[in-house]
């Protein structure tokens, strides 16, 4: 699965565009409610044109204002306040010099404001390009917040496929330590034919497991020919003290899970219940759905929860806590796993997951 920026929908997905809709449009209403307010004080229609000088005026101003402002936005905030004051201020008093201009030029040639009046013209062209820098600013300080989501949206992602691929290669250099080594004796011991089944075994195990993405979920039943050739690595080394039965309910198959998860309970048993007694022990992989849960139990007839073997519970070792670690990275919270003590001896290993056909997820990407 990768990881890149994620689409901009809907408005602003074109920031220019947006820009030149929202300027074109906002002038455009400038113009509409200045001539109206005037036609309606029966100031006629020769106060139309003064408008229009002073909406191209406004309009043109804030072209400027908006080169201004893109570099203005991205400083630190006292820059940002300070140079923005002083460039609504300078703007609006060009924009009133040019509209009491037009107005005495186009329409009232007696008009000479004074006092108040100028003061006036200058405080409703202030507020005008106050609001024009208001909203420049929430637009582009929203778009800012939302790029930066988006970012930590795709960095914390990026983190968790890296962390997932990480704890699911972490398995391998475990597993080939045991099983190079099981080789290592018999190639030492000259039996050749039986280190060579196992190298094909090995080979073909370790073909799953380096071409499936540690990213994706696979069906249980995929794991579940995983481990059939994980024990007969190890049965190998273990012969008749190795015995593994499978229990598994036809619509658990379809459950999927992420790849090689089960493999560390398995060797976690032969390590505590096959290894240390000399009858071995047998190792019981059983699954079943119920309702929208998928459940899987790895258990064997060991010598139980010893005080070695209790004492890596809570910390779980490295293939222990890789599975809780990976469990909680695919399902967060919805999830559950422990280890308890089997009746009448021996540890279960339960895995409870939302249980996810395999036929939906090739149904949902056909």
């Amino acid at each position: 699965m990768k990881l890149g920026p994620l689409p901009k929908q809907g408005f602003f997905a074109d920031k220019n565009h947006a820009f030149w809709v929202l300027q074109i449009g906002g002038w455009s209403a400038y113009l509409v409610l200045r001539a109206l307010g005037g036609l309606a004080n029966s100031m006629g229609v020769a106060y139309i044109v003064p408008t229009l000088i002073a909406t191209a005026t406004g309009f043109s101003l804030t072209l400027l204002m908006s080169a201004a402002c893109r570099r203005i936005i991205r400083m630190r905030a006292v820059f940002v306040w300070s140079l923005t004051l002083t460039l609504v201020a300078l703007a609006a008093g060009v924009f009133s010099v040019i509209e009491v201009w037009a107005h005495a030029r186009f329409y009232n040639s007696t008009f000479e404001p004074q006092g108040i009046q100028f003061f006036g013209a200058i405080l409703l062209d202030l507020s005008v390009l106050a609001a024009w820098t208001g909203l420049y600013y929430g637009i582009n300080y929203y778009l800012l917040l939302d790029e930066q989501s988006e970012r930590v949206l795709i960095l914390s992602g990026q983190a968790s496929a890296a962390q997932l691929a990480m704890l699911r290669y972490q398995l391998n250099p475990h597993f080939l330590f045991n099983t190079l080594n099981s080789i290592s004796t018999l190639v030492l011991l000259k039996e050749t034919e039986r280190a060579n089944t196992m190298l094909s075994r090995l080979s073909s195990f370790l073909r799953y497991s380096l071409v499936s993405d540690p990213m994706e979920t696979v069906s249980l039943a995929q794991e579940i020919e995983a481990l059939k050739l994980y024990f007969e690595i190890e049965r190998m080394r273990f012969e008749d003290r190795l015995r593994t039965r499978f229990d598994i309910e036809e619509a658990a198959l379809q459950g999927r899970l992420p790849s090689l998860l089960l493999q560390p309970l398995v060797e976690n048993a032969i390590k505590y219940a096959v290894t240390p007694q000399e009858e071995g022990a047998e190792i019981v992989v059983a699954a079943h759905v119920s309702g929208d849960r998928l459940l899987i139990s790895i258990s064997d007839d060991g010598p139980g929860l010893t005080a070695e073997r209790s004492a890596l519970v809570p910390s779980a070792g490295v293939g222990l806590n890789n599975i809780r670690d990976r469990l909680f990275q695919t399902y967060g919270d919805d999830q559950r796993f422990e280890m308890i003590s089997n009746v009448p001896q021996g540890v279960v290993a339960n895995i409870e997951i939302p249980f996810e056909s395999a036929n939906v997820r090739l149904k949902e990407n056909a």
